[in-house]
């Protein structure tokens, strides 16, 4: 299965719907979608994950690197899912004490840093 990537701004934050498998194959689109973003002085991202069927560790890598990269500029990197099996792989991880897990994009967009 493929990656389907889209960025639209809510508020003071981009958003970005992911769709599909974020996997070893397609983790590198997302990668430089991140990079991009921040490039362009986007530090407030939301990403929105509904879509997402699939996680591994390439994905997971992924998304630490773009906490970092908004970090690194006083920036925030908020999740938005509330898919079980995905939301698993991040309580297992201990991600959930790294990443603010939204259960909507309204609400991620509106929470403070």
């Amino acid at each position: 299965m493929d990656l389907s990537l889209s960025t639209r701004t809510v508020g003071d934050r981009t958003v970005v719907e992911v769709g599909g498998e974020i996997d070893v194959y397609t983790a590198p689109k997302l990668r430089e979608c991140l990079v991009e973003l921040v490039n362009e002085g986007n530090y407030h991202l939301v990403v929105d994950m509904e879509g997402v069927d699939f996680l591994d560790s390439t994905g997971l890598g992924v998304l630490v690197g773009g906490l970092k990269r908004v970090r690194a500029h006083e920036g925030s990197l908020r999740l938005v899912c509330n898919q079980e099996r995905i939301l698993k792989i991040f309580r297992i991880t201990g991600l959930t004490k790294v990443f603010p897990i939204h259960a909507s994009v309204d609400e991620a967009a509106s929470a403070t840093d």
